[in-house]
């Protein structure tokens, strides 16, 4: 292994914060809390028993599954929901009971935000990418942090949805470009014209199309859009934050790619799986995704 990599992986753990929770898992669901809500979403790693069966009976919302693609209903046990408001530190945002089972968000992602608003408070105004930015709240953690941030996303509601949530911040007169655009195509074009960026986040799906129809493969398509993103990175850059969340991968095949496309760059790579835990002595954690990042060593 190079010289560069974590001999260990690292498994970071997102615990409960005022708006979240993971409360109980077991028969392949979990209970969470978002906000006021109780909410029971199907989770196939959970092949434990719960503790409290009862709680999930008495959930406010539960997701029933219809198709392979993740896609299917919320049954309310009371009056149904659309939105409401949800926050992390000093970013706002509105949860959104979705019809593909996740709620705009990914509380695990809690763990990254952590770790970039660390890196970019030690930094004088950097320049950060988020591609593949969804509903914004890495970019607001970012922008909150002190970073000029470029948030790009390929569906026009979602990029809507973000800057939705930068107006509930308090944070729609930072330094935030909303871009919707095939992530592959503006990267590309960002390095014909020389761009250069301080951090970049990279959170591709396994699989989706661009706003012209553009299909993306994660296995086919990630290497070289994460070389490509590696060209971007100015010549004192802090970090490439890279996350996946296809089951076939592994953090430490991220690493080795996160390896050879930052070549010739000093720094360390580390590596891993981010998890959702439990609260109590005897937690429980259910992992979720597998990420690797470059990291400048200060």
């Amino acid at each position: 292994m190079s010289n560069r990599l974590a001999a260990q992986p690292q498994v970071l753990m997102t615990r409960a914060w005022p708006d979240y929770a993971l409360l109980d898992s077991g028969h392949g669901r979990k209970l969470e809390r978002y906000g006021p809500h109780t909410v029971v979403r199907p989770e196939p790693q959970c092949v434990w028993a719960p503790r409290d069966p009862a709680a999930f009976d008495a959930a406010h919302a539960v997701f029933d599954p219809q198709d392979e693609d993740d896609g299917g209903r919320w049954r309310f046990s009371g009056r149904s929901v659309e939105t409401f408001p949800l926050a992390w530190r000093d970013v706002r945002f509105t949860g959104r009971f979705t019809p593909f089972r996740h709620l705009a968000f990914f509380p695990e992602q809690a763990a990254n935000w952590e770790w970039l608003d660390q890196r970019i408070r030690g930094l004088k105004r950097p320049r950060v990418l988020n591609l593949f930015g969804y509903t914004g709240v890495a970019s607001l953690a970012c922008a909150a942090a002190g970073a000029e941030v470029t948030h790009v996303d390929a569906s026009k509601k979602s990029v809507n949805y973000a800057r939705e949530n930068a107006e509930q911040s308090g944070l729609s007169d930072h330094p935030i470009r909303w871009i919707v655009e095939d992530a592959r195509k503006y990267v590309a074009r960002e390095v014909r014209r020389g761009s250069k960026y301080d951090g970049i986040i990279l959170d591709p799906p396994k699989y989706g199309r661009g706003p012209t129809g553009e299909v993306w493969r994660l296995f086919e398509d990630l290497p070289g859009l994460l070389t490509d993103c590696a060209a971007l990175l100015s010549d004192d850059a802090d970090f490439l934050l890279l996350n996946a969340y296809a089951a076939r991968i592994s953090g430490l095949s991220l690493a080795h790619l996160m390896d050879e496309a930052t070549a010739g760059r000093g720094g360390r790579i580390e590596w891993g799986e981010l998890a959702l835990s439990e609260d109590g002595a005897d937690a429980r954690a259910i992992g979720l995704s597998f990420f690797s990042r470059w990291e400048a060593v200060r």
